[in-house]
């Protein structure tokens, strides 16, 4: 394949070009390019087993660096991951649901090839990444990016870093109240009342049965139960590491937009006054990325990793 002409790179960039790898559960997206207004190229590789999947992504990156060459590489992957850089496993997917892939090393394999800084993390802290850099947190250190799909994920910034600890934050899975009237089935197979039991799309599908989102009106009483479910977390959110703002997307909020509304006053209800919120409108956001938020994400952590590099160059 012949690559298009290079891309005027931004101010701000190398004049090589960022590589980034999202790893998705169907798909994953290869990513050249300087930032959003600079995209060199991108490609799609299917996510089937690990054997094929891995050398088909780095076929492209190989192909991309005989061609045209980049700075860093950036790698942002469905999880669980493992992102202790002390650990054997450091680079590889952990225990997933997803048929073959536990334990596969993903981020030894693809950054071993390549002499520039790289950067492995979660899907989801690559887009929060990407939102501070170019999206709706720009000049923000801390900031949430939720997604509400078929599962729901967090990216979370705290003074300009993913938080760590025990491993990536998985705050889909924090446990809330649920509504007094609530009985229906949860989603989650290990949870009965974490967020992601109930309000993605898989906790929609349990409790209403196998209903396409779209097709549910907005008065259902199933919006309730999901809406509640957010305010409960994102209050968790703002009480322990305070984001400055929060964009929550995905596909059931891109389905039902009428939910964005309604999370923000009921977010300042249950606050009630207690702890400081930015002016009112400004702090739950949708994603200025959109559907590019991801594949970018990966593009953000290769700036990180490079931005990471030449700091430690630098004598203290």
């Amino acid at each position: 394949m012949t690559l298009p002409p290079p891309v005027e790179p931004l101010a701000d960039t190398p004049t090589l070009p960022f590589a980034g790898i999202e790893l998705g559960g169907t798909k994953c997206v290869c990513t050249l390019a300087f930032g959003p207004g600079a995209i060199v190229a991108q490609e799609t590789v299917p996510t089937e087993h690990p054997a094929t999947t891995i050398p088909a992504i780095a076929a492209v990156l190989q192909r991309w660096w005989d061609d045209h060459g980049f700075a860093a590489l950036g790698i942002a992957s469905f999880g669980p991951v493992d992102l202790d850089p002390a650990s054997p496993t450091w680079g590889h997917i952990l225990a997933t649901t997803k048929p073959d892939w536990p334990m596969t090393d993903v981020a030894g394999v693809l950054s071993a090839m390549f002499p520039v800084p790289s950067a492995f993390d979660t899907d989801v802290n690559g887009a929060a990444f990407a939102e501070v850099s170019w999206g709706s947190a720009t000049g923000l250190d801390d900031f949430a990016y939720v997604t509400i799909g078929t599962g729901v994920g967090v990216g979370l910034l705290v003074n300009g870093r993913p938080t760590r600890g025990l491993g990536h934050a998985e705050i889909g899975h924090l446990r809330v109240p649920r509504l007094s009237d609530d009985t229906l089935p949860s989603g989650c197979p290990f949870h009965d009342d974490c967020v992601e039991g109930l309000a993605s799309g898989t906790g929609i599908k349990a409790a209403l049965g196998d209903v396409h989102v779209s097709t549910i009106p907005e008065d259902h009483p199933v919006w309730d139960r999901v809406a509640a479910a957010i305010v409960a977390m994102c209050h968790a959110m703002v009480a322990t590491t305070g984001p400055k703002r929060i964009a929550i997307g995905g596909g059931v909020m891109n389905k039902q937009p009428h939910l964005l509304a309604r999370i923000e006053p009921a977010l300042r209800e249950s606050i009630n006054g207690y702890l400081p919120l930015p002016p009112e409108g400004t702090y739950i956001v949708a994603p200025a990325l959109g559907d590019q938020a991801g594949p970018l994400g990966s593009i953000a952590l290769a700036k990180v990793a490079l931005r990471d590099a030449d700091t430690a160059s630098v004598p203290a």
